[in-house]
């Protein structure tokens, strides 16, 4: 099986042309592949197929076989991913994702995919949407308690679950290790949750640190930093309509919340290499 690996900020997937390769087993391929050691490495597989209601359709799966809605950074690499290995000339295309149509839009340079821009679609703060059992319709700095403390929390959904909360500390100071996966399988999200930390260091600038469900720490999550900017925007402490700087460990998006709450996305997409493996 032909692979090509790509990346978004360090955020590293195995992208899987659909239209040539037959994959029937997409969760043990992506356990076996994502291993650091013994695979080739990566935070899981994303498989590029046609659609019947979009351009392309996207499935992803995490590195512990189970199949994520939505992945931002990931959209990103898909778009570059089609549009530079002629599986369109077009360069803005839709994108059928679990967790709804995108559109891409790339920006070249000398015929090269370099930034990508994502219609990531409308921020839902509806607990049961999310979904998040607490007892009350959407959740915006409330108290939820965990074995290693009670946090202020805002939880919503970018086509995937997310739980935002913000510190005065840096993000790095945090023990992600520790804390994290008792946001990922606490009671309240059913379906499990990513979770961001996040610091505002200016009123267009956040830093965070994310702990994605299925994948533990990565570098940078696409849908945790539109997340984190809807939360920030719903909280006060960021602006509609204004382009906000999301700094993450990989390096940075730029996140704009709309009027109604619909969140666009704008980052690097690149190709780190191409490989063949025996299934």
């Amino acid at each position: 099986m032909k692979f090509t690996k790509m990346q978004g900020l360090g955020n590293d997937y195995i992208y899987i042309n659909g239209f040539k390769e037959d994959i029937k087993n997409p969760a043990e391929l992506s356990i076996r592949l994502s291993e650091r050691h013994f695979g080739v490495g990566s935070d899981g597989i994303i498989i590029i197929l046609p659609s019947d209601v979009a351009d392309f359709r996207m499935r992803m799966f995490n590195a512990d076989g189970s199949e994520g809605r939505m992945c931002g950074n990931g959209a990103r690499c898909v778009a570059k991913y089609c549009h530079d290995k002629k599986l369109t000339d077009k360069t803005t295309f839709t994108l059928e994702t679990l967790g709804g149509i995108k559109t891409l839009s790339c920006f070249l340079e000398n015929g090269v995919t370099k930034t990508v821009s994502v219609d990531m679609g409308r921020a839902e703060f509806r607990a049961a949407e999310i979904p998040v059992l607490l007892d009350c319709d959407e959740v915006i700095s409330k108290p939820l308690s965990t074995p290693v403390g009670e946090y202020t929390v805002t939880c919503v959904s970018m086509g995937n679950p997310h739980c935002v909360i913000f510190t005065e500390c840096s993000p790095s100071e945090l023990e992600l290790d520790r804390i994290g996966p008792h946001f990922e399988n606490h009671e309240a999200f059913p379906e499990r949750v990513n979770t961001e930390f996040i610091r505002q260091l200016d009123e267009s600038t956040l830093e965070m640190r994310v702990w994605e469900r299925g994948s533990g720490e990565t570098l940078a999550c696409g849908t945790g930093a539109c997340a984190a900017v809807a939360a920030a925007v719903r909280n006060g402490l960021c602006q509609k309509n204004q382009e906000i700087c999301v700094r993450l460990l990989g390096g940075e998006l730029y996140i704009t919340c709309s009027e109604d709450y619909s969140i666009t996305m704008r980052g690097p997409a690149e190709f780190s290499y191409e490989g063949e493996i025996e299934l």
